[in-house]
């Protein structure tokens, strides 16, 4: 199974990661103990502290959707095999507003914004969200926003909350930390493309204090109605404003990700955007889309392996 770039501009099916998936042609305080499966690296303070500095208007304007860093990856875990804990959500659930199917403009939401990393020299972009957590200061986004799989691990990670046309209305928040599954970071497994990032207080104030933070949820049914956010980047969007979409989830077609997928023709740049249940939590993301299905993004599956990621980044 291989992936292929959005980059010829094709919509739909990888509206979210920004990749898409060939059809198969055969059927900083220290982590927690007791996190097994999570790979969580602390950020140098050198490199928080002159993150937001690098990204001009510019450079922001510039960066590439991310897909490019999932090329190649697959699903090594069956849906079968993958851990299921009790269901849970943290945080205080609240109704979202009511969107359409297919990707529609959206107002910027405070909690919502956009992502911008660098990996072997080149400057990325995706989406991200800010999910409620003890420390006030986490982001939940894709895993190949953080990491390239079966690599290393980004510089230079700030979130931009609210972004629109190049504005950051609440500033720009530099990663501290990063927690993701070691089947994405260490195997580059698609079914496991999650991560959380701890980012360091700004004027004072954590991110939850300046612009909220959703619920999130675990181990919760499959098949549930979502509504997704991102920015998507690549063609016909141009990753300057908010788009959403909704849809109730089906499984992988293929049988071979435990991801779900919902109708929306967000591209590349969407990486990462939340999918919230109709309670508020956020229960998915953004991730990758089947080259031969239009119109279809998939999202990983929140259990307890992504539970144990957003633990490890709650508590450092």
């Amino acid at each position: 199974m291989r992936f292929t770039s959005l980059r010829s501009g094709l919509v739909g099916a990888a509206l979210v990661a920004c990749a898409l998936l060939a059809a198969p042609t055969a059927a900083v305080a220290a982590p927690p103990s007791g996190s097994p499966g999570v790979d969580h690296v602390g950020i140098a303070a050198s490199e928080t502290a002159t993150a937001a500095e690098y990204w001009t208007a510019e450079r922001m304007r510039a960066a590439i959707p991310a897909d490019v860093l999932v090329a190649d990856r697959v699903a090594s875990t069956p849906a079968s095999k993958v851990a299921k804990g009790d269901p849970v959500t943290y945080g205080k659930p609240a109704p979202v507003p009511d969107i359409e199917l297919y990707a529609t403009d959206e107002t910027p939401v405070p909690n919502i914004g956009k992502v911008f990393f660098t990996l072997s020299g080149r400057n990325y972009v995706c989406s991200a969200n800010s999910v409620s957590a003890a420390n006030g200061s986490v982001v939940s986004t894709a895993g190949h926003c953080v990491h390239e799989g079966r690599g290393k691990f980004a510089s230079r990670w700030i979130f931009v909350p609210a972004y629109q046309n190049g504005a950051a209305p609440y500033g720009q928040w530099a990663a501290t930390s990063f927690s993701a599954p070691t089947q994405w970071t260490k195997g580059g497994d698609i079914s496991y493309d999650t991560a959380f990032v701890k980012v360091a207080p700004l004027n004072g104030r954590t991110l939850a204090q300046t612009v909220g933070a959703t619920a999130i949820a675990f181990n919760q049914a499959r098949g549930l109605a979502y509504e997704a956010f991102g920015y998507p980047a690549a063609a016909p969007f141009d990753g300057q404003t908010l788009k959403s979409c909704a849809g109730t989830a089906t499984p992988d077609p293929y049988g071979q990700t435990q991801s779900q997928g919902i109708p929306c023709d967000m591209t590349g740049g969407s990486s990462g955007g939340p999918w919230f249940l109709g309670s508020g939590a956020q229960n998915s993301l953004n991730s990758f889309g089947y080259n031969n299905i239009a119109n279809t993004m998939f999202g990983p599956y929140y259990g307890s392996v992504a539970q144990t990621a957003y633990a490890t980044a709650a508590a450092s």
